[in-house]
């Protein structure tokens, strides 16, 4: 079990799904600045943009910038943006799924 792949190589473990979600929660409250806002606050599958909580494009690009600072994720074009960052749940699969990807890539 563990996360030693062979003599010397190390593999990433995933992240449970609620800790990936919480950790998102909080750097987007760090990065957008929510100073009265707990991750409690943002529900998992309630909307960022359109109701929800009111994002706009500037914030979408924040979010952009810190997929790529903090999880090594470049984001190539505006669909794939928009279509993965319609709530916290679906931005945390997003991060899942391209975490995988670089990691079978690295194989």
């Amino acid at each position: 079990m563990g996360g030693v792949a062979g003599p010397g190589k190390y593999v990433r473990m995933a992240q449970p799904m609620d800790d990936l979600r919480k950790k998102l929660k909080e750097l987007l409250i760090d990065r957008l600045k929510f100073e009265d806002m707990t991750p409690d606050d943002i529900k998992d599958d309630d909307p960022l943009f359109a109701g929800g909580l009111g994002l706009d494009s500037i914030d979408a690009l924040e979010i952009v910038v810190m997929l790529e600072t903090e999880f090594g994720i470049k984001v190539k074009n505006e669909s794939a943006a928009r279509d993965n960052f319609h709530s916290i749940s679906s931005l945390a699969d997003f991060v899942r799924h391209r975490l995988a990807d670089e990691q079978r890539a690295q194989v």
